[in-house]
């Protein structure tokens, strides 16, 4: 039997893309700097588009793979106030759901906003990386309950019911676990190194990224589609099953 591996693309939907500004370079991050590719960490880059979608869904059908999509379900917009994700990208949206209905797409759950809102925006002489995750022990416990009660909302009346659970930056607290858990979650997506895959916290089933191909939709954005079909067939070479997080649960029971 082949091995199994977890595909995972994060940050479908975040506004963070748009947002998060930042250079690694202390002074890389004064003024305009930290928009230059020569400083830029992460910088600014484009949502995927509908074509691009269903090019991925094409190679994930060619292969018989996979893969769990960690949406964020409303997206940022500068002032505030945010927009869910299938209303702001109806057409994505559209071929996810495709992709769903096709058994070739797990929808994960990525968060609200994917920030703190409020301060998203970049910073002129500093970064502002730290405010673009949103369940900090900081962030107020009745936020952590009211963004995934939304999120979940949002997702599960598009898509149907999401079970997968990506903090975004891999950041979240026991308060974020059991708001998780009561709206409906059963797995979260970790690659801190203090956890394992199959332990359990608050009713959640923890899937370490040590199991796990994660990846960002920057990726595919800088390195093209064929940079997705290199990796998997990668994966297949070394004879592992291309599969998505609720398939791989499903050998934990």
């Amino acid at each position: 039997m082949k091995k199994q591996i977890i595909f995972r693309m994060d940050d479908a939907g975040a506004s963070s893309k748009q947002f998060e500004v930042y250079s690694n370079f202390f002074l890389g991050n004064f003024l305009f700097l930290k928009y230059l590719s020569v400083f830029a960490a992460w910088g600014s880059y484009q949502e995927l588009t509908a074509q691009a979608w269903e090019e991925i869904l094409e190679i994930l059908g060619k292969f018989e793979a996979k893969m769990t999509v960690a949406v964020t379900a409303a997206w940022v917009e500068e002032d505030g106030k945010w927009v869910a994700f299938p209303k702001k990208f109806p057409k994505q949206a559209e071929i996810l759901k495709k992709g769903v209905s096709q058994k070739l797409l797990e929808i994960a759950n990525h968060g609200l906003t994917h920030c703190v809102v409020g301060k998203h925006l970049p910073l002129l002489f500093s970064s502002n990386r730290k405010f673009h995750r949103e369940f900090w022990s900081w962030v107020p416990k009745e936020v952590h309950y009211q963004n995934l009660e939304a999120s979940q909302k949002i997702l599960e009346d598009y898509f149907g019911e999401v079970v997968t659970f990506v903090p975004p930056g891999n950041v979240w607290t026991k308060d974020t676990e059991i708001a998780a858990a009561k709206f409906g979650l059963k797995f979260l997506c970790t690659n801190l190194p203090k956890f394992e895959t199959g332990q359990k916290s608050n009713s959640l089933t923890y899937i370490a990224d040590s199991n796990t191909f994660a990846f960002h939709d920057r990726d595919i954005v800088k390195n093209g589609i064929n940079w997705l079909e290199e990796k998997i067939f990668e994966f297949k070479e070394k004879d592992f099953d291309v599969t998505a997080v609720e398939n791989f649960a499903r050998g934990l029971k």
